[in-house]
């Protein structure tokens, strides 16, 4: 799978290097791996799962 999959099939619109919170944690958007978005939170060394409609959403730098 890939970015374009996870966009298409999921109706949104994440690129590598966006600001996203997940769940309220701030991070940046990493990779595409399978039907999911990797997020490297912030203060974190290790890239989380995250599903693309679950407590996801683009930040912007100024509001973390």
């Amino acid at each position: 799978m890939s970015a374009e999959y996870v966009r298409r099939y999921y109706g949104v619109d994440f690129k590598r290097g966006d600001r996203v919170a997940v769940d309220g944690k701030p991070g940046t958007v990493v990779s595409f791996p399978d039907q999911y978005i990797g997020v490297r939170l912030d203060g974190e060394r290790h890239t989380s799962r995250c599903h693309p409609t679950w407590r996801l959403e683009r930040i912007s730098d100024t509001t973390v």
